[in-house]
């Protein structure tokens, strides 16, 4: 059984984060990041802080039109003291599926991808602009299975939390002592009405044990089965773009 340790985790986490930028980035350059006020965004972005300094990291709160749940975001930037700007989604969303429709009807997967897309679009605007690197969020559960968008929230110029399962999340989030009310946010796709567990068929926990070979889910063989069908459709999202070598 794999014992995992938050706190030394941790501190390499930082490390990693603070060498990249150093390596690859301007001295100035900011860690830019959207904040959903989740465990994810708000672990990213505390690790962030802490590698770079808090006046380094800009979190950019993008609600799609009213977001009921916002406060959880201001909580966030308020805790670690990062400045934010926020940049409301609704509007552009709106304005391309208008123009979209003339065309054709949009599926419920181009509904459900799109704004997840315009706001990484949004990102990458708010980086030129301050010059930054985008933070991907995405963690190594949610990767397994695929639930992210590609070229949406999957994706980022860096990612410090894509090995590391929804547990181990949790844990480094303790670890740096962020309100609970971030870390265990229940975590949901705003659009459905569910949970993403629900939207899944399985929970978190079960899926971190079997990721880490803790349990062959031999007494759930549907999950199992959901999670290794999951995992071969959505591969895509994690390699590189097949190409002609000619």
């Amino acid at each position: 059984m794999s014992t995992f340790h938050a706190k030394e985790t941790l501190e390499k986490l930082v490390e990693w984060v603070r060498t990249y930028f150093a390596e690859t980035a301007a001295p100035d350059a900011k860690a830019v990041i959207g904040i959903s006020g989740g465990k994810d965004s708000s672990v990213a972005a505390a690790v962030c802080a802490r590698a770079l300094g808090k006046d380094r990291v800009l979190g950019v709160l993008m609600p799609q039109g009213e977001q009921s749940d916002i406060s959880y975001s201001h909580l966030l930037v308020k805790t670690l003291g990062i400045p934010s700007v926020t940049i409301n989604i609704g509007s552009t969303v709106d304005a391309f599926f208008a123009e979209f429709k003339t065309h054709m009807e949009p599926s419920n997967q181009a509904k459900v991808n799109t704004p997840a897309r315009v706001r990484m679009t949004t990102l990458y605007a708010v980086a030129a602009c301050v010059g930054g690197r985008v933070v991907n969020t995405c963690n190594l559960s949610e990767d397994w299975v695929g639930y992210s968008t590609k070229f949406g929230d999957a994706a980022g110029d860096f990612s410090p939390l894509s090995s590391l399962t929804v547990t181990e999340v949790l844990q480094i989030g303790e670890e740096l002592a962020l309100p609970r009310e971030l870390i265990y946010k229940t975590p949901s796709d705003g659009l459905s009405g569910k949970t993403d567990e629900e939207n899944l068929g399985f929970t978190y926990a079960d899926l971190d044990r079997y990721i880490r070979g803790e349990d062959d889910l031999a007494t759930k063989p549907d999950a199992k089965a959901k999670i290794d069908r999951l995992h071969a459709l959505n591969l895509h999202k994690l390699l590189p773009m097949p190409k002609f070598e000619g």
